[in-house]
């Protein structure tokens, strides 16, 4: 199985999870048998900067990846990918190696759009200025993180709570 991760740098393993697919610097691609890793692939996203519909989900496709796990992904790509029969997973964050050993212990799985369960707007799908990317990145990212951090703080409040 070949499993395509959204990255923020080009360190493999050891890369930090990318909130966004499309607009992510980098693409891990680890080859994964028998549940250990055979092989990890580090590739420039050739459209970072150039985010239009439809182009990243093909070339994804195209590197032979059975599965995308990202933190976040728009609707349309993920009707993109299921186009192409490749599985979406959306929510990861840390390492690439914690979001692989999540995936590969079931602890994590399925794909909700960014747009739905947030209250927010999906971004446009239009193409960006790499200045304007990454600025849009952040922004993503400073949502998921305000999104985790509100969820982190209800569970620590109910734990609380039962003490």
């Amino acid at each position: 199985m070949r499993i395509a991760f959204s990255c923020d740098n080009d360190r493999g393993l050891d890369g930090t999870m990318a909130y966004h697919f499309g607009r992510c610097p980098y693409y891990a691609f680890v080859d994964v048998e028998d549940g250990q890793v055979k092989g990890v692939e580090v590739v420039p996203n050739p459209y970072y900067g150039q985010h239009a519909p439809g182009v990243v989900p093909a070339f994804i496709n195209s590197r032979g990846a059975n599965v995308m796990i990202t933190g976040g992904m728009g609707a349309r790509a993920v009707a993109f990918f299921q186009e192409y029969g490749v599985q979406v997973v959306t929510g990861a964050n840390g390492s690439v190696r914690h979001a692989l050993e999540q995936y590969l212990k079931g602890q994590l799985s399925g794909a909700q759009p960014c747009s739905e369960g947030r209250g927010r707007e999906a971004a446009p799908e239009v193409a960006y200025t790499s200045e304007k990317d990454e600025v849009g990145r952040l922004r993503e990212e400073i949502n998921a993180l305000q999104d985790q951090l509100a969820q982190v703080l209800e569970r620590l409040s109910r734990f609380e709570t039962n003490r």
